[in-house]
């Protein structure tokens, strides 16, 4: 599967996602491995990650964020980027290498252009002692890479009209789309979403990690076969787009 647009993007199953920039840099999107089960054995321990540049978090839910912590201990020269509850909380925990920032806002991070997008969900984190912490909103990101790739990593969302606005500011060329349906968007909704964002390449994620989860890539495919430029790009955990 090829991209050539000098980016590899490494699914690790459920949201996670590690992403090799023009640049060399290395971004890990919505840390959760250890107890990832769609994530491969060989990619749970932090250190077979390999050096990481930048930490992105879209929410704070476990199955995103479950590893951020350990993550950021084993990664300190990492950048950790998220919704300024969700900082707060992790520099509460002693993690200190952090930027925070907000919906609508724009920072440029090791060569990273990022930007913080609205996305239709709820954010919390359920702690050890069964405490709940509130993570401020649920975030999508615009990501602009060195040589001005500009890709569209959508967190947990529901369809919303505004990603028209995406496609009219920032042009995204691929999307990190949400299709397992329940918690996010189905398959039909994600390739509604494709339509308004005019994407040409898009990464089904979020789907078969549980049960629960119940679109599938086959049903994304069926509902955009009118959209025949759209490439989709199904990938297994541990597998890479170049």
């Amino acid at each position: 599967m090829t991209l050539d647009r000098n980016t590899a993007i490494t699914w690790l199953g459920h949201a996670t996602a590690l992403i090799e920039t023009p640049g060399g840099k290395r971004i890990l999107l919505d840390p959760w491995t250890t107890g990832n089960p769609a994530c491969p054995a060989e990619w749970k321990d932090p250190a077979r990650l390999g050096r990481l540049d930048l930490i992105l978090m879209t929410h704070l839910h476990n199955d995103h964020v479950g590893d951020v912590q350990a993550i950021a201990r084993a990664h300190p020269e990492a950048r950790i980027v998220g919704m300024v509850e969700a900082t707060d909380w992790l520099e509460g925990k002693g993690i200190k290498n952090v930027n925070p920032m907000n919906k609508g806002g724009s920072q440029t991070v090791e060569g990273i252009r990022i930007t913080m997008t609205h996305a239709d969900h709820s954010s919390s984190f359920v702690q050890e002692d069964g405490s709940v912490v509130f993570g401020g909103e649920a975030a999508g990101y615009i990501l602009q890479m060195e040589n001005g790739f500009p890709l569209y990593a959508a967190g947990d969302t529901a369809l919303f009209g505004d990603m028209a606005l995406l496609r009219a500011l920032y042009r995204p060329e691929l999307a990190l789309l949400p299709i397992g349906d329940l918690y996010t968007m189905g398959p039909r909704e994600a390739v509604h979403a494709a339509r308004l964002l005019g994407v040409a390449h898009v990464i089904p994620i979020h789907y078969h990690t549980f049960p629960a989860l119940t679109g599938t890539p086959e049903a994304f495919a069926k509902y955009a076969a009118d959209l025949p430029d759209l490439q989709i790009h199904v990938l297994q955990p541990g597998e890479t787009l170049l």
